[in-house]
């Protein structure tokens, strides 16, 4: 494996999916300038929500499939760091 970020593989996908994540944000915008109906902005607002929430899953698999476990392998402090960091971020995205 290289040496750069667990989702360097995927970083095109990522980006591509986070240009339409932008475009829905900016499609909330243009709903809420027009004075949309609430309930279809806020469908609106779960779709963009699920979006980043998937982005987010697969970036944390990939930490953990990478980053996570070079360091485990390596073993030592960084180890400890590592797991430490991945549990906090779960933790992160299961109270959002």
């Amino acid at each position: 494996m290289d040496a750069g970020h667990g989702y360097i593989g995927n970083k095109d996908d990522h980006l591509k999916r986070l240009r339409r994540i932008e475009g829905q944000i900016r499609g909330l915008q243009r709903m809420v300038e027009q004075e949309e109906y609430c309930i279809d902005i806020l469908t609106q607002v779960s779709a963009a929500t699920k979006a980043l929430q998937s982005v987010a899953l697969g970036l944390l698999d990939e930490h953990l499939t990478h980053c996570v476990v070079r360091a485990a392998a390596a073993g030592g402090d960084e180890a400890d760091h590592k797991v430490r960091e991945a549990s906090a971020a779960i933790a992160r995205l299961v109270r959002s």
